[in-house]
């Protein structure tokens, strides 16, 4: 993934967690990933796996679809 893309889905991420009423460590928590590495997702810092952003995906209860077309939208938009 591209610098920007990696920024942005972090973005989104972080968009996503706060309005589902989360704080960074409590969520970090509820999925069973470290708090340091999450905040790295989150400040576009990690090129994820799969599988680590359908597990942060699923604890925000939405697709990996949706978070990825909503990073892509706002690097080319």
């Amino acid at each position: 993934m591209t610098e920007h893309l990696l920024r942005n889905l972090g973005k989104t991420l972080r968009a996503r967690r706060e309005a589902s009423g989360y704080s960074q460590e409590s969520y970090a928590d509820a999925i069973g990933m470290h708090r340091t590495y999450y905040s790295a997702v989150e400040r576009g810092e990690k090129n994820l796996q799969l599988d680590t952003l359908q597990r942060i995906c699923a604890g925000l209860k939405c697709k990996m679809w949706e978070v990825l077309k909503d990073a892509e939208a706002k690097t080319h938009g």
